[in-house]
């Protein structure tokens, strides 16, 4: 997996924006191909200065829509028959329409946007939803926000926290990067609690000593410690 993954950073990088906008469309199509990866691979060598984000964000967007089209258009016209037909890979095929179909019958055209986010589902959305009779406006509005959003929270995430946020969202999709980022910002929100409250903690301790008014002593507007003047007229 991991060769893979730097023969996709390699390819990325040789060819530039034409395989990025391939690799996306095609597995946004329902091609089983790393679309995501060539995404926040060219998002990191834009960090690097080697591609420009402004372009990277857009061109995975576009993509991701066109290829979403294609899909659509294939699971409309007979992507049911593809899924449930006897052959190779007939076990993960059938798991997508058990598992996509009550997901589509539960959020209808919202189905379009939050099967980008969700692992395995990225790639047979739009034949799904092909396949179930969408309409198609309704399919293309959500598509078409799903796609963007999808661009820029993966490709904004790879630019600006790098390699870390690159190997969680290969891992465990953007929520498990959401989750990430979220625990390391709570880690820090309590550690900063606990330091103020030990800084308060001293703060209390060295109080009757230090922090009490001192008593006035004679000689303070002219009268002594029984209150009484310190020196008389003669």
């Amino acid at each position: 997996m991991l060769a893979f993954i730097v023969n996709v950073a390699h390819l990325v990088e040789t060819a530039g924006y034409p395989l990025l906008f391939l690799i996306v469309m095609s597995e946004s199509s329902g091609v089983p191909v790393p679309g995501e990866t060539g995404l926040i691979t060219a998002a990191i060598l834009a960090s690097e200065n080697k591609l420009h984000i402004e372009l990277v964000i857009p061109i995975a967007a576009a993509a991701a829509i066109v290829g979403d089209n294609i899909g659509y258009v294939i699971g409309r016209k007979g992507g049911r028959w593809i899924l449930e037909r006897p052959g190779r890979f007939e076990r993960q095929r059938h798991e997508v329409l058990t598992v996509g179909e009550p997901f589509f019958e539960r959020h209808g055209p919202k189905a379009v946007f939050f099967g980008r986010f969700v692992l395995g589902l990225r790639v047979w959305a739009s034949w799904l939803a092909g396949a179930t009779k969408m309409h198609w406006r309704d399919f293309f509005i959500w598509n078409a926000l799903g796609g963007i959003t999808w661009a820029c929270a993966i490709g904004l995430a790879a630019y600006f926290l790098g390699r870390s946020a690159s190997n969680a969202i290969e891992s465990f999709g953007l929520y498990g990067l959401v989750a990430a980022v979220l625990a390391i910002v709570g880690f820090f929100v309590l550690h900063r609690r606990a330091h103020r409250a030990l800084k308060g903690d001293d703060g209390a301790g060295s109080s009757p000593q230090g922090g009490r008014k001192k008593d006035a002593g004679p000689g303070v507007n002219g009268r002594g410690v029984e209150g009484e003047p310190t020196s008389r007229e003669s």
